[in-house]
């Protein structure tokens, strides 16, 4: 069989290329949360992935040059959160560099291992760190999930092409 298509000018690699092409696959959107040394911190992700079953882990992607890394860096517990179409801004504000990701308008408690919970999710998990691998100017956090609650309400919020939107029906 032959297949012809056309694929295009290939560009060589770059992380412009990358981001690029990543823009064009849509990710579910979630807030991974940690306790810092002074106080919560947290950073908006659309790199989650569930890892094992058994034992129930998961792992994300964190750069290092990131405001919450010092506090990912350091801690035993995270929070992950997915978040609902209705959270566009929740998602932005912890996107945001120099944001008050914790201030007035986030409702959050101090859930599991102290872990900052946000309120009104869809779904949350409280996580055990058991590894942190090294990725280019990333590290990918690979952790066991202890807690959670899946009965929050929304749909799913999905990031896609440089933007935060919900599901099409």
């Amino acid at each position: 069989m032959t297949a012809t298509s056309d694929l295009g000018a290939a560009r060589p690699a770059s992380p412009d290329l990358l981001r690029s092409v990543f823009r064009r696959h849509p990710a579910g959107v979630a807030v991974v949360t940690a306790r810092g040394r002074s106080g919560p911190v947290g950073f908006t992700a659309t790199s989650l992935a569930s890892v094992s079953a058994e034992p129930p882990m998961l792992s994300f992607g964190v750069s290092t040059g990131g405001s919450s890394w010092p506090a990912i860096a350091e801690t035993e517990h995270v929070g992950v959160h997915l978040l609902g179409e209705h959270q566009q801004d929740l998602a932005a504000t912890f996107a945001r560099r120099g944001a008050d990701r914790f201030g007035p308008g986030t409702a959050w408690r101090d859930g599991p291992e102290g872990v900052p919970v946000l309120d009104g999710v869809p779904a949350w998990m409280v996580c055990r760190v058991t590894a942190r691998v090294p990725a280019g100017d990333h590290r990918i956090v690979v952790a066991e999930v202890l807690a959670g609650d899946p009965t929050g309400h929304g749909r799913p919020l999905v990031y896609h092409q440089g933007r935060f939107s919900g599901l099409p029906d």
